[in-house]
């Protein structure tokens, strides 16, 4: 299809490009992706396999693009570690973003450090401080982006496309190359090109965010259980990817 020019872009081409490109390989998505949107592009890494996967897919393109990370302040030091061991791979910088120290202040004094597991209020507001807010922040003047999202990790991602129309950070096309990906491909890929890995996968953990709020998974349990734990499934989003036009696949 044709690329067209990115101040064309809007919620009816990114549906024209999503039912297009719904059966093209990641590394197909990626390339287009890059090579449509330019430089500015960038993938928001949490530095889980997933994100590793899509970091490695855009450097193999030898196109340009940005890495953005978010520092929420809680986040495991296995995290970071796999952020320097990418930066020194591909020589690319790896841009952190962290919470505006006066939000992050007046939430701590007046909630406390554990308010998130008082209620699911309470836990959003955590979560826009730390996470949403800088994410707005990484995104400015960024025409799209890429994330690692995979439809088989959670109820709420089931019906995920690979290109979505992003209303959430000011209308950006937002691209899931890894949506249709099983755990296998991301481990042949992962072995096939010795790609660094988040250590605690192997201490039982299946998705990792900030430390609080991770926990390992037991044997039978499914892969965002680790995830707000205290909380219902259908609630297991951090405010980073809205649900708005979605269908919720129940387990």
């Amino acid at each position: 299809m044709s690329t067209g020019t990115i101040a064309l872009w809007d919620q009816d081409a990114v549906k024209n490009a999503a039912e297009a490109l719904s059966t093209a390989r990641a590394e197909e998505i990626v390339r287009w992706g890059l090579a449509t949107f330019g430089p500015r592009t960038a993938v928001a890494s949490s530095f889980s396999e997933e994100d590793v996967a899509v970091i490695h897919l855009a450097a193999s393109t030898g196109l340009p693009f940005r890495v953005v990370a978010l520092d929420t302040g809680r986040l495991h030091e296995e995290t970071r570690w796999v952020g320097d061991q990418l930066q020194a791979r591909y020589g690319i910088p790896i841009e952190w973003y962290f919470p505006l120290g006066e939000e992050l202040e007046e939430l701590t004094r007046t909630a406390g450090m554990f308010s998130f597991r008082r209620s699911l209020e309470e836990r959003r507001r955590c979560c826009e401080i730390r996470k949403v807010g800088p994410l707005r922040r990484a995104l400015e003047g960024t025409p799209a982006w890429f994330t690692g999202l995979r439809r088989d990790q959670s109820q709420t991602r089931a019906s995920l496309p690979v290109i979505e129309w992003d209303v959430a950070f000011g209308g950006l096309v937002k691209l899931n190359p890894l949506a249709g990906w099983t755990d296998a491909q991301l481990r042949d890929l992962a072995d096939a090109h010795g790609l660094p890995r988040h250590a605690l996968y192997d201490e039982g953990y299946t998705s990792i965010g900030c430390a609080p709020c991770s926990r390992p998974t037991r044997p039978g349990e499914h892969p965002r259980s680790g995830r707000w734990w205290w909380e219902d499934p259908a609630h297991a989003e951090c405010g980073l990817h809205p649900l708005s036009h979605r269908t919720i696949r129940k387990a």
